[in-house]
């Protein structure tokens, strides 16, 4: 024990040694650091100062200084960037899915601004906007001239306010003005649809309402089609979507695990590396999952493919993803502008970085390029050319083996997948998707066991219940 303590003093002592020795120089090299810097920035003073007292034409300070902010941040990667006051502001209306406005798609033509379509249950289809209605002025104020963005940004406004727009409609006489006021307007990021026996999910990216656009459409759909035990399964979409949101990628991909990690991120400082996992409960109990894939498939679609395809709770095809495997911080900055900063890398569940390498699909597919509108037929010599069958024969025999429910049902099943291959020619990437479940719908229920669970069923029957009895 004597000994011990003398090591250990001993040890003490060398380290205290080492610092004291150390020190000085490492001070040293962070004053040299320090001067280094201050001098660089001297340097910025200076150049600034010439090109705003001796550039050929007058400058704006405050354009320069954003310049050479954003030329900073930029030079980091290419995702790290600074965002001016009305850029930020349009960032957050983006993130958050929702903002104070009328609810109408608009496009921009002959100068003015011409509505799409009006979204469902918002101010401007309750006040009777209709499609290809003209928006010539707002609250008096004529768009003409205005760029799009100007435009909308004069319609947006706080919730409860009122605007009165001017409206040009096709067989009216006049223009006419109409006055609503504004509602809170949530971005649709999830759009439910049923193909045959399968729900797709189209995720175009992830905003804040993304996890309950989901929720709410799949549990829409699975009700519309008579419920779960009538489905094959789901098709994740996330094809062409840029990411968004790194918590509702998560919330997406826990929507459909029982546990396990979901996501891991580090950071430079090792503590404040996060893990994300999985909570019990999944929104279509196991049923089968194909996700879609593409090269325009990025960051928080990269985590939910990736933490699917690693649970194995999913098969992934299409074509390889973007490949962003980093995390990006918006910091809010004193003149109401912010920066998007990296500041984490972030891991699969089996611990793999897709930076630079994208999610690899378990099948690739590729989408076929499309036919030109004015395509013929006949153009195609693969085009196959229509069968006829012992149904079409003058005098065939008829099936009297089955009655008119079961023929009704082969019929309506005939259908819907004579419906699912017409999808071939206008999404064949989908379609290759709907097929896999449907192999899996007909493969029946599979029930998988552990290799723990294969050796308990080979030995003896336990007799008191717990244990197995001895020979």
């Amino acid at each position: 024990m004597k000994k011990f303590a003398l090591a250990a003093a001993g040890g003490m002592a060398v380290a205290l040694v080492a610092t004291t020795q150390l020190a000085p120089p490492l001070l040293a090299q962070d004053r040299e650091d320090d001067a280094s810097v201050y001098k660089q920035l001297d340097l910025f003073g200076d150049v600034f100062e010439r090109i705003r007292s001796q550039y050929v034409e007058e400058v704006d300070p405050k354009k320069l200084v954003e310049a050479a902010i954003d030329g900073m941040l930029s030079s980091l990667d290419p995702h790290s960037s600074y965002h001016p006051p009305q850029e930020a502001k349009d960032l957050q209306v983006e993130t958050r899915g929702e903002f104070g406005g009328l609810g109408i798609e608009v496009t921009q033509e002959q100068g003015f601004v011409k509505v799409v379509s009006p979204m469902d249950g918002t101010p401007a289809a309750e006040a009777g906007i209709e499609a290809g209605d003209y928006i010539t002025h707002v609250d008096g104020k004529s768009v003409l001239g205005l760029t799009l963005n100007d435009a909308v940004e004069m319609m947006r406004g706080p919730v409860g306010s009122e605007i009165t727009l001017t409206i040009v409609r096709e067989g009216e006489e006049k223009p006419f003005d109409v006055t609503m006021t504004r509602d809170t307007i949530k971005l649709v990021s999830v759009k439910a649809r049923s193909v045959g026996n399968t729900v797709v999910l189209r995720i175009s990216k992830f905003t804040g309402q993304t996890f309950d656009n989901l929720k709410e459409g799949l549990e829409a759909q699975i009700k519309a089609d008579g419920g779960l035990d009538k489905i094959d399964g789901v098709v994740l979409d996330l094809r062409n979507n840029p990411g968004g949101l790194l918590v509702q990628g998560i919330k997406v991909s826990d929507a459909f695990l029982d546990q396990g990690e979901i996501v891991s991120t580090r950071a430079r400082d090792p503590e404040k590396g996060e893990r994300y996992n999985a909570t019990p409960g999944d929104l279509i109990d196991g049923k089968p999952i194909v996700v879609l894939i593409n090269g325009g498939s990025a960051s928080a679609s990269e985590i939910v493919a990736g933490a699917l395809q690693d649970h194995r709770r999913a098969i992934v095809i299409g074509t390889k993803s973007f490949g962003k495997g980093s995390v990006q911080t918006v910091m809010p900055l004193g003149d109401e502008g912010s920066m998007r900063l990296t500041t984490a890398r972030f891991y699969t569940p089996s611990g793999r970085s897709i930076q630079n390498l994208g999610i690899s699909p378990d099948i690739v597919v590729e989408q076929p390029a499309a036919k030109p509108e004015d395509a013929k037929p006949e153009d195609d010599a693969a085009t196959p050319k229509p069968m006829r069958s012992e149904a079409d024969l003058r005098g065939a025999l008829n099936n009297d083996s089955i009655s008119d429910e079961e023929l009704k049902q082969l019929q309506d099943e005939q259908a819907k997948a004579e419906e699912a291959a017409k999808l071939r020619d206008e999404d064949y990437q989908l379609a290759y998707a709907i097929d896999i479940l449907k192999g899996f719908a007909a493969l029946g229920p599979q029930v998988h066991t552990t290799e723990a669970e294969e050796a308990a069923a080979k030995a003896p029957a336990a007799t008191d219940g717990t244990a197995p009895a001895k020979p």
